[in-house]
């Protein structure tokens, strides 16, 4: 990157440790920061909106559709993630191609399923093999997002189930007595209170899936762990112009400063944002801000 980069050889202290830090292989590293942190806005309110339909699926009057909900919160928290991790990548590729192929390929007389194979036209791959290296990392991290919400979806349903049900049952019956139907109560006084009673369910959730982050390797993305074991394990000059020992205790330590970082900036987030929901709040909360104030 640097002019005088052009020849490692003579570069020594800071000029080599920025010529370094500056190569190709550590820009992948910077760039799979950028993808995490990319993951975590993505995922995190989608997982809230599977969390929100499931919590509102649990709680339904139809007895099928409450079953479902149920069946996605003890199922999904049930199993270990990593077995789902490992399953929802496998299952919604299959998913989407079985979709393709029935639209695309009408006429296909052999079965999908010979053996331990999933075998489709060639018109129904996704992403098709003609496809730029782009279109097929852009589909791996839309895998990745889609199973990190669903898996978390479900933690985040059981919190907001549990929060809908501890907002004062007698707010609901006021609000009944003033003329409002049951979809009037629940968006308009249910849902704006029950964030109070969910917050710290979330935001102990939102730290789970920041820790869960280097479970993208597992999904086909090369995350930052990845990164920081090949860049810090031992380097042979044959393969670099930079070689070096065994600095996986830095690329690790490195990793630690960022995640402690940034869990630190999320807990100052949250609890501002806990005391700005607690006003008015007939929690302990907000009968803490009343007491203050007074």
């Amino acid at each position: 990157m640097f002019s005088f980069c052009s020849d490692p050889a003579a570069l020594d202290g800071v000029n080599w440790l920025s010529c370094y830090l500056t190569t190709t292989k550590h820009m992948q590293l910077y760039y799979a920061v950028a993808t995490v942190l990319l993951l975590l806005a993505i995922t995190a309110p989608a997982a809230l909106a599977f969390g929100f339909g499931g919590a509102m699926a649990a709680r339904s009057h139809l007895l099928p559709i409450r079953w479902f909900g149920k069946s996605y919160i003890s199922v999904v928290r049930g199993v270990p993630d990593i077995a789902f991790f490992l399953f929802f990548v496998i299952a919604l590729d299959q998913g989407f191609e079985w979709m393709r192929h029935q639209v695309l390929c009408p006429d296909w007389d052999q079965p999908i399923r010979q053996g331990n194979d999933f075998v489709v036209c060639q018109a129904a791959k996704l992403p098709l093999g003609s496809a730029p290296q782009w279109v097929h990392e852009t589909y791996g991290f839309f895998l990745a997002v889609l199973t990190f919400a669903i898996v978390f979806g479900a933690f985040a349903a059981n919190v907001l189930f549990g929060a809908m049900r501890a907002v004062p049952r007698a707010q609901m019956e006021t609000a009944e007595a003033y003329g409002m139907t049951r979809r009037q109560s629940f968006w308009r006084i249910l849902v704006p209170q029950m964030w109070v009673y969910a917050l710290p369910g979330l935001s102990n959730l939102w730290m789970v899936l920041i820790k869960a982050t280097p479970l993208l390797f597992l999904l086909g993305v090369e995350d930052i762990v990845y990164w920081a074991r090949e860049l810090g394990g031992t380097v042979n000059p044959r393969f670099t112009e930079y070689p070096h020992g065994d600095w996986r205790m830095w690329y690790f330590l490195g990793l630690l400063v960022f995640y402690l970082g940034f869990t630190r900036v999320s807990e100052v987030f949250l609890e501002k944002l806990m005391i700005k929901l607690s006003h008015g709040q007939a929690t302990t909360g907000g009968e803490a801000q009343r007491k203050a104030a007074a």
